[in-house]
C-alpha cells in the first residue's frame, strides 16, 4: 500500500487551511510541510497497523500481518485451515512431542530472532507445506536433531501420501 497519495492529501488541506490565514499562514504551511511528512507516514502506519490488529482478532485464528518493504506496506493475510487440517498439524506436532524421552514432552517457549530474509524463507517453506510457523520449526529442527526419525506420511489436498522431511 502506498502512503504518498494520502501524505499529498493531507499536505494540500493543510495548504488550503493555511490560505485562510492569509500569506503568513502559507508561509508557515510551506515550513511545516517538510517535518510532517514524515510525521504523518508514522501516524498512518500505526493506524494501519492497529486496524490490522482489530482484524486479526476478529478473524482468529487467521491473522492479517502489515510488513513494511521501503517505504511501502504489504499486507499478508493467512486464512484458518480447516478444523481437520488443523487437527492434522496438531497430531504431527504431537506425534514429534510424544517421542521425546518421559518429562520432555512439554512445550516451551524461545525467543528466535532470525534475519529479515531467513524469516521469509521460513514462513514461505512452512506455508507450502501447509503448516504453522511453529509446526514446521518443530518439525524441521526434530528432523535435524535426531536424523534416525522418519517423517510420518500425510496425506495433501489432492489425497495423495506425502512424506516431507530430510532423507540421505
Amino acid at each position: 500500500m502506498e502512503l504518498n497519495g494520502y501524505v499529498e492529501a493531507l499536505q494540500s488541506h493543510l495548504a488550503t487551511a493555511a490560505a485562510a490565514a492569509g500569506k503568513d499562514g502559507v508561509e508557515m504551511a510551506e515550513r511545516l510541510t517538510g517535518p510532517l511528512e514524515a510525521a504523518a507516514r508514522l501516524v498512518l502506519q500505526d493506524a494501519i497497523s492497529d486496524a490490522a490488529q482489530e482484524i486479526t482478532r476478529d478473524l482468529a485464528p487467521g491473522s492479517v500481518e502489515v510488513r513494511l518493504r521501503g517505504r511501502e506496506l504489504a499486507f499478508v493475510v493467512t486464512l484458518a485451515r480447516p478444523a481437520e487440517e488443523r487437527a492434522s498439524v496438531d497430531a504431527e506436532v504431537e506425534g514429534v512431542r510424544g517421542s521425546e524421552p518421559a518429562g520432555e514432552g512439554t512445550t516451551s517457549r524461545i525467543s528466535f530472532r532470525p534475519p529479515d530474509h531467513l524469516k521469509a524463507r521460513i514462513e514461505d517453506a512452512a506455508e507450502r507445506d501447509g503448516l504453522s510457523v511453529n509446526a514446521f520449526l518443530v518439525r524441521t529442527l526434530t528432523a535435524v536433531l535426531d536424523p534416525g526419525r522418519a517423517p510420518a506420511p500425510r496425506t495433501d489436498s489432492k489425497g495423495a501420501t506425502r512424506v516431507d522431511g530430510w532423507f540421505r
